[in-house]
Order: structure tokens, then sequence, then C-alpha cells
């Protein structure tokens, strides 16, 4: 049985539920942290930046250092790393996914707790063990420090805008085709799986799958379904519980398209294409998909159907030794076909 060589970390604290913003102060001072470096999104409403603040000073909680994040690259995080406040205990990433990305990498290079405190769910990358970073202007996934702690405020998350409910609902589904594409690379190139990391993704689906509803309850499940799966990369040592295929799809668009779309976006397409490649999990993406409005959030702004099969002959080179349905055969035809013929398909794409 393929085991870990290394210790895994988890999140401590955890706390999912509406007016967590309010009491973050009081969650810092139970574990111990009393100064720190709080770096927040770029252009996010003042309100819950002051409400963030005040919650700090009702609990002794001294900022020792407050930095704006405008762009995820590892060169700002460099920068931001040389700024950090001495006598600092931990590093706060709170909004998008860009500042959680550069907070957590600050805090890995800096040997310090980092707590997670998002305010969209666009993706499961809040609780991870990458960091997902442009270096010299070409984006890497770069190893960096798993949460001590995940505060999500519900009902904050309930009233981002659309279009990132479902970039984090097209993340999720992505387990479905990541998982089938695992057990495909076992079987032609022996590459090991943890039957806990897999099942611990698959049941994320499953999870938000009972109820894809965008309410405070469907916000928890969607928070909880992609946390856990974060944990599961950790547990895996690998990105193999969540990506699969689908991902390098989405990040080979990222290479050739003149306008990348959000990474969840690209992720949920990719995941409906690449069921229908393997042949199992469709109608279990479709109908997340089609509950929680996803296509509504395509067909608002078509994809390129010329860049899409460009993607598609470039994906299967983007990593080594990485098996996928895309190894098996040239799938491009297919997904031609595809995307001129499905029914939920032929209205997400131009010429």
């Amino acid at each position: 049985m393929p085991s870990r060589t290394h210790p895994f970390f988890i999140p401590a604290l955890v706390r999912i539920k509406p007016g967590a913003l309010d009491r973050l102060g009081v969650y810092l001072a139970r574990a111990g942290h009393r100064r720190i470096l709080l770096l927040v999104s770029t252009g996010l409403q003042p309100a819950l930046g002051q409400r963030l603040e005040a919650s700090l000073a009702r609990d002794g909680i001294f900022l020792a250092g407050r930095e704006e994040v405008d762009e995820a690259s590892f060169e700002h995080a460099a920068t931001l790393f040389s700024r950090v406040p001495p006598g600092c205990e931990a590093v706060v990433g709170f909004g998008g996914g860009r500042a959680l990305d550069v907070a957590k990498y600050v805090a890995f290079l800096a040997g310090l707790s980092y707590l997670a405190v998002p305010t969209s769910l666009s993706n499961d990358g809040f609780c991870s063990p990458q960091s997902s970073l442009t270096q010299g202007g070409r984006r890497r996934s770069l190893r960096a420090a798993m949460p001590s702690g995940v505060v999500v405020d519900t009902d904050v998350c309930l009233h981002a805008p659309d279009v990132l409910w479902w970039s984090g609902v097209g993340d999720l589904v992505a387990k479905v085709t990541a998982i089938a594409d695992w057990k495909l690379a076992f079987h032609a190139r022996g590459t090991p799986v943890n039957d806990f990391a897999a099942l611990l993704s698959d049941a994320t689906v499953f999870q938000f799958m009972a109820r894809p509803v965008r309410d405070l309850e469907g916000v928890r499940l969607l928070a909880t379904s992609l946390m856990l799966n974060g944990i599961a990369m950790e547990v895996s040592g690998s990105s193999r519980p969540a990506s699969g295929s689908e991902h390098l799809m989405s990040h080979a668009l990222d290479t050739v398209s003149r306008r990348p779309r959000l990474h969840g976006l690209q992720v949920g397409v990719a995941t409906y294409v690449v069921s229908r490649l393997q042949g199992q999990g469709t109608e279990r993406v479709a109908a997340v998909l089609d509950a929680t409005g996803f296509w509504r959030g395509i067909t608002q702004d078509p994809f390129s159907r010329r860049e899409w099969l460009e993607a598609v002959r470039l994906a299967p080179t983007l990593k080594d030794d990485f098996h996928t349905v895309l190894s098996t055969r040239d799938c491009a035809p297919e997904v031609e076909k595809l995307l001129r013929t499905d029914s939920r398909l032929e209205r997400c794409f131009t010429d």
C-alpha cells in the first residue's frame, strides 16, 4: 500500500456560519494569535474590512500590518514577505482568491500560521496545500501553507456576485472526473491511489449534490465541500483528488485564450466535456450544473470554440507523467462534435 513519508496538516479551527466575520477576533485570541499581518483583496467592499477590523479591536488583536493584494504573483508575494512585521504571529488572508493565494504563500515563506477568510467561494484554493501564482508571467502551483484556520461567513459569501458562485460549483464538480482520471492512471500506469483521499474527495460532491441551492445552507455545504477537497489533496500529497484532465484543459485555456475566464467556469465546462469522454459521471455533473444555473453564467459570455479545441490538443502535454483520459487517444474530434451538437454545450461557444 502506498503511504506518505511526511506528515500532513489540516485546519484546527473551522467556522462556517453567518456572522463568522464579526467573531474573527475571538477565534484569533483563542488560538493565541495577538499580532497579525492582514492581506486584503484590492477593491473589497469597505464595510467588510471595517467589520473585520472592528472584530480584531474588540478582542485586543493588534494589527501589525495591513497590505492590499492586487496581483497573485510570486514576485508580489516575495515583496510582501520582505515586509512581514517583526513579532507577527499569523497571516490572515481576507477576500478573494488572489489575496488568499498570496497570503498563504507569504505565511509559508515566513513560517507563520495562516488563516483563510474568504468572501466568496470561487474555487477550492482557500484550503489547499498550493498557491496559484504567476512567476515570470507564467502561472504555477507552488507548495504553500495549509491554513491553521478557515473562517467563512456564509452570509457574506451568499451575497458575492453570481459568477463567483458558479465558479465554485464548477470547481467542485471537477472531482467527479478527477477521481475517474486518477483511477484510470492507476490501471494504465500504476499511479498510486490514496483510497481515503479519493473517498473524501468523492464525498464532497455528493454532499453538495444533495442540496445544490443558493441560500445560507447551500453556501455552507459548498464551502464545506470545497474545504474538504483541499484537505484531500493535503492527505494524498498530490493534486489528484481534485485535478484531472478537466484542469489540464483549463490550464491550457489560460495559455491559448485571448481572454481566459474564471478558473471554475472553465473547469466546470471542461468537467462536463471530460465526463462525456470518460463515459461516466455525466448525469451527476449535469444535475449539479443545471440546478445551480451554472450554464447561465457561461452563455452570458460564451467561449471560443477554436480556442477550446486548441486547448484540448495542448492539455495532455502540460504535465509530465500525468495520465488522464486525454492520454488515451486524440480527443479533439470527439470534443469538436460535442461542442457543436450537445444541447448544453452548443449554447456556450461561438466560432
